[in-house]
């Protein structure tokens, strides 16, 4: 098991029962929930600044742990960018960026 898988089952476990924690990055339109964890080096993408600089402008946008996000449209070709709703703002951002955004799906509705 690599470092990420590990670091993704100690997250799973730290959520409520039956939580799924997901990257935004393989998020689909209509997921919400809330922000647990934005860290740039979670992923070897390469983002065209460095991970730090990534980092800081994510979470100058409100990418925070707390912050409510559901996902509300994806590109046509590739899916990519996608927009989301994050607490009372809309962003866009690269899926390739999303990959660095943890956050905990939202139970459905019963």
């Amino acid at each position: 098991m690599n470092n990420l898988s590990i670091e993704r089952a100690a997250l799973a476990e730290a959520g409520p029962v039956g939580a799924a924690i997901v990257r935004l990055s393989e998020a689909s339109p209509g997921d919400r929930g809330a922000i647990v964890e934005v860290r740039a080096d979670l992923a070897e993408t390469d983002h065209g600044v460095d991970r730090e600089e990534l980092q800081r402008r994510l979470l100058e946008f409100g990418f925070v742990e707390g912050a409510r996000i559901e996902v509300i449209h994806e590109g046509l070709f590739g899916h990519d960018p996608i927009a989301v709703r994050l607490d009372d703002m809309r962003v866009a951002l690269r899926r390739r960026d999303a990959d660095e955004v943890l956050f905990i799906l939202d139970k459905p509705s019963a």
